[in-house]
């Protein structure tokens, strides 16, 4: 079975989109902040390692965030956030490397760029500290080389983060040297969230691999599962952003949107310490088990 046939239409039509894009101009060289060092700084804080994610939009959630991108990134900076991600996909998901540049000034946190990266020209597009790589829609017969892309993000100086999903991906992502390395607790087969997935694949990771969970952290009561299961870190988007303020139309309310992601974040960060029996952020800690439809990371 091909990649394009065994992943979702919308995932589909974000691959294509991938495919044709140009990539930057001049080859980048990155001074880049160690992700692993910031987790373990956090730790040492007493705060969970947090990757909050600053997404406009995304093909699984309504409406569009118009907030500048720099605000909402100090804001969860503010609230403990360890890493931040920023999406530069363009038509799916409202991103530009022009916010990220912008944040990357703007913050003392490593910066991982969001995107869907499938061929060594896209990485010149804009310098991070980090990069995402997934292996799901890089090819094994060599025209998207995982193995390739790696050593190629490494020589311009950026970190990598290679995204999985199953026990073999992360054998192809062990092989392809990768050192920090994601479980997508979404199946882009069908873009349902499980969290059992992160519980299933994480044990294949290896113990000296930086290991952090994906998608469909919802509630603190979400975050300790996670960490219990043996995540390193957390990447966490719309359940941050959707607390900053947004009506049920995704547009925003007439309270500090600043305010509620900083709050927001805090409560993920501190989820370690944290009763799991009572979740601070959504007041349901019913979630254990349960698979989620439409949640990002």
């Amino acid at each position: 079975m091909s990649t394009d046939e065994a992943i979702a239409p919308e995932v589909r039509a974000i691959l294509d989109a991938a495919r044709k894009r140009s990539g930057g101009g001049d080859r980048v060289a990155v001074d880049a902040q160690s992700l692993p060092v910031a987790f373990e700084r956090a730790e040492a804080d007493g705060r969970t390692p947090v990757i909050a994610e600053v997404k406009p939009t995304s093909p699984t959630t309504e409406g569009e965030r118009s907030e500048d991108p720099v605000a909402l990134a100090e804001a969860m900076v503010e609230g403990g956030a360890a890493a931040l991600s920023v999406l530069t996909e363009p038509d799916h998901f409202g991103g530009s490397t022009d916010a990220l540049e912008r944040i990357r000034t703007a913050v003392d946190v490593p910066v991982l760029r969001k995107d869907f990266i499938v061929s060594e020209d896209q990485l010149d597009a804009v310098e991070a500290d980090v990069v995402l790589l997934i292996v799901r829609f890089l090819d094994e017969d060599g025209t998207d080389d995982l193995g390739g892309l790696v050593d190629a993000a490494r020589d311009r100086g950026f970190q990598v983060l290679v995204e999985t999903h199953t026990a073999e991906e992360v054998e192809r992502a062990v092989a392809a040297g990768a050192e920090v390395v994601g479980v997508n607790n979404r199946d882009l087969a069908e873009l349902a969230v499980d969290l059992g997935t992160f519980e299933d694949v994480a044990p294949e990771v290896p113990e000296n691999v930086t290991l952090i969970a994906e998608s469909g952290i919802a509630t603190t009561n979400d975050a300790v599962r996670m960490r219990e299961a043996g995540a390193d870190a957390l990447l966490i988007g719309s359940a941050i952003m959707d607390a900053s303020g947004s009506d049920a139309a995704g547009g925003s309310s007439d309270e500090s949107d600043d305010v509620g992601v900083t709050e927001n974040t805090r409560r993920f960060v501190t989820a370690d310490a944290t009763d799991a029996t009572g979740d601070e952020a959504t007041g349901d800690g019913t979630t254990a088990g349960a698979a989620t439809q439409g949640t990002d990371e």
